[in-house]
């Protein structure tokens, strides 16, 4: 049998031949034997990339904040339990720059309950609704037909302050309306008065305008009941525009009407 050609013959043959480049960066000896094929191995994991590790430790999404909203306010059973759950909740940025949690001001056991926007500068240094300029027109509203926070129960759609009273966002909404809808359902309230376009948006789904919907009964759905709903202007469009005064003041009796009619065949 001939003798193995060596390395430099083998490579003028190949060049002869028509090869012009290198595939690999060692080369292969094709006269030899082939190796026996190896079995395959169990592929390991790759190890934790810091990367990897950075997104995971990464501030929840938007998205990720509405689910543990949800989950905190359907696991309280309580007032006490809710408002525990609110201060405990960190997925929304607007806490991050406000003083307090604003939960709510007055008597639950009343069941009438008005909801408003957002806390304001005064609310957010205090801790309760409505007792800035607006809440004290707010409290003139309420003793017009009757009520006082003995005998109402006050709660905004926002628990904390967006700065400058800008109107929040519909993100900012969105991770605040779980807790406002348990709240709800925990005060079973008999008759719900909405302040502002904002309250009717986010509560009622509705943005048709505050001045297209105040002054007409709307439903709202607690558990299997249907609780009556007058939307009405907020008393601090009032102070800017006194004159609609006249406004609040129709839809107020249409309130207490409601409430008189919903009460009398008990007493």
């Amino acid at each position: 049998m001939a003798a193995m050609p060596d390395s430099l013959s083998a490579l003028a043959w190949l060049v002869e031949a028509g090869a012009d480049e290198a595939i690999g960066d060692v080369p292969v000896d094709r006269f030899s034997a082939r190796a026996p094929a190896r079995p395959p191995t169990e592929a390991k994991p790759h190890p934790a990339s810091p990367v990897r590790e950075a997104v995971k430790a990464a501030p929840s999404a938007p998205s990720d904040s509405i689910g543990t909203a949800m989950e905190l306010a359907k696991a309280a059973n309580s007032l006490a339990e809710l408002r525990a759950a609110l201060e405990g909740f960190d997925g929304c940025a607007l806490k991050r720059s406000a003083t307090h949690t604003v939960f709510a001001d007055g008597n639950p056991a009343s069941r009438i309950l008005f909801i408003g926007e957002a806390p304001g500068r005064d609310e957010d240094r205090i801790g309760l609704p409505f007792v800035g300029r607006a809440g004290k027109l707010l409290d003139k509203m309420l003793a017009a037909i009757g009520l006082d926070r003995t005998t109402a129960y006050i709660t905004n759609v926002l628990n904390w302050r967006p700065p400058d009273n800008r109107d929040p966002s519909p993100e900012e909404a969105a991770m605040c309306l779980p807790f406002l809808r348990r709240h709800i359902e925990l005060v079973d309230p008999e008759v719900i008065v909405l302040l502002g376009a904002v309250a009717v948006r986010h509560v009622m789904g509705r943005s048709d305008g505050i001045m297209k919907t105040r002054g007409r009964w709307l439903e709202y759905n607690v558990g299997r009941r249907l609780v009556p709903v007058m939307p009405t202007l907020h008393p601090a469009y009032l102070l800017r525009q006194p004159a609609h005064k006249k406004l609040a003041w129709r839809d107020l009796q249409a309130v207490e009407q409601k409430i008189a009619s919903l009460r009398s065949p008990e007493d």
